[in-house]
């Protein structure tokens, strides 16, 4: 709440071009390494920190087994928000 009593919304962090990227490269269901593949990065654990984690994390991409994030057949989508982003972005 703010001073005067008012209650204000909550501040949601602004989309990163990296983030935009992933939405408009993904397309159904597709497993982390095509999507790395596509945008052409080849460092695992930068492509996760900086680009999939962030979607995620923003409501934007989803994984297709949320209960095994580990899994080999793991596999990311957009959610209805990020279907919305990529619209947008279109």
């Amino acid at each position: 709440m703010s001073v005067s009593g008012e209650v204000t919304p909550p501040v949601t962090p602004p989309v990163t071009p990296p983030v935009e990227k992933i939405v408009l490269i993904l397309n159904g269901e597709v497993k982390r390494e095509i999507i790395q593949r596509l945008m052409k990065l080849k460092d695992k654990k930068y492509f996760i920190k900086n680009y999939l984690q962030p979607a995620i994390k923003q409501g934007l991409i989803e994984m297709t087994i949320p209960d095994k994030p580990n899994s080999q057949f793991q596999k990311y989508r957009l959610t209805e928000k990020g279907k919305k982003l990529k619209r947008k972005l279109n």
